[in-house]
């Protein structure tokens, strides 16, 4: 095979001069092994051991020796968040730029399944696509039921509970050699040759007709097209001699299966990355699922990380439900607590850790990072159980769609705002106000928006005419009133949209006043009330996932069977020592989220949990070097 990139890509002396331009830290022995791998191999790393930069730093040092103008670079991920993250690190150096464009691809697992062989597949047929999308599917799926010729249907799921979620869920799933309805997470309820199944069916194949598809159709329709044309994978792999796969942990079963249909049998390297201690989403938390299969057996391990030091370490170690896992902390000295409550004190917890965070955080650090409070659930259900969820703390905590500091648009302008006056840190203002924006749109191609370095200057282009928005942004973020804020929002949509076709979020267009923001946790305490940014906010815990704190709180949560407390779970594994492989699955897949959390702070970890279900494990944790605060005793 024609080599794609120049022999000396990782040569030491490219590596180091790389790494000083880039302002790294020293490489340890395994970093260095994996960046100068090139061959097929997974990477096991631990929360926080530069798994991205290391990502960042493997890839502009192959654009930097790139010499095909026809093959390139496929770098996979399961977010846009984490794609773009991966693109602004490449994106830092004019070499990495490169990666953004032809030959080369950065995107998400799904975008590269519609590129590549979804919409192809798709276009085969002479169907023109007008969405793939969850909601416009459901939507379309509502309004055709209607019509008589599905009245069979209709009866059926109207006598359902939350029948309609069959007509609505209902996905293409290659089976047997043709494309087959299924529900979107089981089976469906009634067979194939039943009058209703026959009427659901028709349904499906009407609108996929019309080219209204849902996210998962796209597997489905290119394992069809795979086996249809046997040429299009030996294109594909043609096309990239070399993949990186980014949180593989998360990767389901089905993304598995198609990217092993087209890459495994080839001669492409392959290299998957990820902690499998952190795979929380859908059949990928699975023990037995596909999460399984990474790391194979005899994967190196990068086991530093930089983000914490060692008694947050120790608590990640022993909480390694997947795989076990010796994490070395190399980061901050950092301080692990509890804070043990019951029914009467259950609102002191919050409180209590903002004030934790305020005295033993550096005021600097927690600007840059606010404090998090997370729960596995945002709602409690109908179990008497109690605490249940993230609510039985926060009663006013009303769920976001974005994990972010401020809860709109305009919090983030004004945070960005007060940094920017402040002067030295007035482009990291601008970058922290641009992500934000960022994070507030939506984008039919799933692109989102480029990076702000990579946004044109000149004020005849769109992307001139954003960045004086932006700074229009900065300048008056305090002074807007409603009507104000209306107008600023409506021409920074009208620019996005020209920009790269994102529309801003509903929720980023409200206006809330300075003094509002963070209502819903509550007052601040008073102790608090000096350092602004120990303000915490709330979230779920999947919401953080691959986040950093400043501080995090972890509140105690019913587990997904409503028979144990994640909290205190977890608590009880570590202090009587007991093997986390060998628990039951429903308190694996519990603790494995508390692990998640467990490993998101720099300086200071809290875990609330119930006293009278917890105080039994006090006397190991103070063993342990731990805090412990007993709010029933003050």
């Amino acid at each position: 095979m024609t080599r794609t990139y120049l022999p000396d890509a990782f040569a030491t002396d490219k590596v180091e001069a790389m790494v000083k331009l880039l302002g790294l830290d020293p490489l340890d022995v395994e970093q260095w092994d994996f960046l100068q791998s090139e061959s097929t191999q997974d990477l096991q790393a631990a929360p926080g051991s530069g798994k991205t930069t290391l990502i960042g730093l493997k890839l502009a040092l192959m654009a930097d020796a790139w010499t095909s103008p026809t093959r390139g670079v496929c770098v996979l991920s399961h977010t846009n968040t984490a794609k773009n993250e991966i693109a602004d690190r490449v994106g830092l150096l004019a070499a990495g730029r490169s990666l953004l464009r032809y030959p080369h691809f950065i995107g998400t697992i799904q975008s590269f399944v519609h590129t590549f062989l979804g919409l192809p597949a798709v276009r085969d047929r002479k169907v023109e696509v007008r969405s793939v999308d969850d909601a416009a599917f459901e939507t379309a799926a509502l309004r055709i039921l209607q019509r008589p010729e599905y009245s069979t249907l209709r009866g059926y799921v109207g006598r359902q509970h939350e029948g309609t979620s069959i007509v609505t869920g209902a996905t293409f799933i290659y089976r047997k050699g043709e494309l087959a309805v299924t529900g979107a997470v089981r089976d469906l309820p009634f067979g194939a040759q039943s009058p209703s199944g026959k009427q659901l069916d028709h349904l499906k194949r009407t609108l996929a007709r019309w080219g209204i598809f849902r996210f998962q159709d796209m597997y489905a329709i290119a394992q069809e097209y795979l086996a249809r044309h046997p040429g299009i994978a030996a294109a594909v792999t043609t096309r990239f001699p070399f993949v990186l796969l980014d949180e593989t942990q998360d990767t389901s079963a089905t993304q598995h299966e198609l990217l092993d249909l087209v890459f495994a049998s080839s001669s492409t390297v392959v290299q998957r990355v990820g902690d499998t201690n952190q795979g929380i989403y859908s059949d990928a938390a699975s023990v037995e699922g596909p999460a399984s299969l990474f790391p194979l057996p005899g994967a190196p391990e990068l086991p530093v990380s930089r983000r914490f030091g060692p008694q947050i370490a120790a608590v990640a170690s022993r909480l390694a439900v997947r795989r076990p896992q010796q994490v070395r902390g190399a980061g901050p000295d950092g301080q692990v607590a509890v804070l043990l409550f019951d029914e009467t004190t259950v609102s002191d917890v919050v409180p209590t850790f903002e004030r934790m965070a305020a005295v033993t955080v550096p005021e600097d650090v927690l600007v840059r990072r606010p404090p998090r409070v997370l729960g596995a659930r945002q709602n409690p259900k109908t179990s008497p159980a109690y605490p249940q969820s993230i609510t039985c703390f926060l009663p006013g905590y009303t769920p976001t769609s974005r994990p972010t500091s401020h809860r709109t648009l305009i919090g983030a302008a004004r945070a960005a705002s007060a940094r920017w006056k402040s002067g030295p840190e007035s482009h990291e203002a601008a970058t922290e106000l641009w992500n934000a924006v960022r994070a507030s749109v939506s984008s039919p191609t799933d692109d989102g928006l480029p990076a702000l370095g990579r946004l044109e200057r000149s004020m005849a282009t769109t992307g001139g005419r954003v960045r004086i928005l932006l700074r229009e942004l900065l300048l008056n973020a305090y002074e807007f009133d409603g009507a104000s804020w209306g107008e600023a929002t409506e021409q920074l949509a009208v620019q996005l949209k020209l920009l790269n076709s994102c529309q801003l979020r509903g929720a980023a267009l409200e206006f809330t006043t300075a003094a509002t923001e963070g209502a819903a946790i509550g007052p601040a305490p008073a102790a608090v009330a000096a350092v602004p940014a120990a303000r915490a906010v709330p979230g779920t815990i999947q919401s953080a996932k691959g986040e950093t704190h400043a501080a995090t709180l972890i509140l105690e949560c019913l587990e997904k069977t409503g028979k144990k407390f994640d909290v205190t779970e977890a608590l009880r594994i570590i202090a009587e020592g007991t093997d986390p492989l060998r628990e039951l699955k429903s308190v694996q897949a519990a603790v494995q989220l508390v692990f998640v959390a467990a490993t998101r702070p720099t300086h200071l970890l809290v875990l609330a949990a119930h006293r009278d279900r917890s105080k039994k494990y006090a006397d190991a944790m103070t063993d342990a070097g731990w805090d412990i605060r007993d709010l029933t005793e003050h």
